[in-house]
């Protein structure tokens, strides 16, 4: 089999293949030009959808693309072919996604922030923190990465809701509602966070009538896609109190521009999309399975329904 890497860190997915799928013939380079000469000699593609796109766009279409993101959106471009198996890389983001959210709840409840600030100002901070147990979290995107979560949440003593695209009854959420509860469920819970993925269904669910249901003391943690949350609606809701803050990991434009609100917002941090980065060892372990299963003819990890987006 012939591989074809389109990654910014091609060299290192390259050595590891070559490690590990030493009968696969891997291909790679950093220079556009050479990339789409040899895209039309492999009929297998791995790496970053936005690069691929671009090979998308100059004509050329694999057998088979597995994306080294959890998220495609590149990919779904209008005018872009979609002749082509899409596999997403799933199973992989469960801890390292679970570490990230973890981090900004327990540093909400330990007031970390604040500290940080009587610090600064010399101020000795005495005051008692909170503790996680008995919190209520919503996961909004109860999918592969929010399963795992949730599972790293429930040791915390955490009580763990869930929305999908469907309602269900799924360990260890207490409930998992569709969309049409999400109202209903943001007033019930201290923590809300994001995973949803980028779909017509999505856009500008987190606006001002939804964050007006919050609960005053609720974190919203969006680590999902930042055409999920109306910008503006949210700076207002945090000045207005509707929750006490917010995490922004992903934005509608990144890097952030230099003027946009959320820079100065009250009670917002902003972490650079640095949430769950791709462990090339786990990403090449992930696309060596799904290899010897698109050789047998069977169902792929993560293969995505164009139709859904996801």
């Amino acid at each position: 089999m012939r591989v074809l890497i389109a990654e910014h860190d091609y060299p290192l997915y390259t050595q590891l293949l070559g490690q590990l799928a030493p009968d696969i013939e891997v291909m790679s380079t950093g220079d556009g030009a050479e990339l789409s000469r040899l895209a039309a000699e492999c009929p297998v593609w791995l790496g970053a959808p936005d690069l691929f796109a671009t090979l998308l766009r100059q004509g050329h279409t694999p057998q088979w693309l597995q994306s080294t993101w959890a998220g495609i959106t590149p990919l779904l471009a209008e005018g872009l072919s979609r002749e082509y198996r899409l596999t997403r890389a799933v199973g992989i983001f469960g801890q390292v996604m679970a570490e990230f959210v973890l981090t900004y709840m327990l540093g909400h409840e330990r007031e970390v922030l604040a500290r940080l600030v009587s610090q600064v100002e010399r101020k000795w901070d005495s005051r008692l923190s909170q503790s996680l147990a008995g919190r209520k979290a919503l996961i909004v995107g109860a999918g592969d990465i929010g399963l795992s979560v949730a599972q790293f949440l429930i040791p915390f003593g955490v009580q763990v809701y869930g929305i999908a695209s469907t309602p269900r009854s799924q360990a260890p959420f207490i409930e998992v509602g569709g969309l049409a509860d999400l109202d209903r469920l943001v007033g019930e819970v201290d923590y809300v966070i994001n995973l949803l993925p980028n779909t017509p269904e999505t856009h500008d669910l987190y606006d001002a009538k939804l964050f007006a249901k919050f609960k005053p003391s609720a974190l919203f943690i969006n680590v999902g896609r930042g055409v999920a949350v109306v910008d503006a609606d949210l700076v207002e809701a945090l000045k207005a109190g509707h929750l006490a803050g917010a995490v922004i990991d992903v934005c509608r434009q990144e890097p952030l521009p230099q003027r946009h609100p959320f820079w100065t917002a009250w009670g917002l941090l902003l972490t650079g999309h640095s949430s769950a980065p791709t462990s090339p060892p786990a990403m090449v372990q992930l696309f060596i399975e799904n290899v010897t299963a698109f050789e047998a003819g069977e169902a792929l990890r993560g293969e995505v329904d164009f139709s859904r987006g996801y």
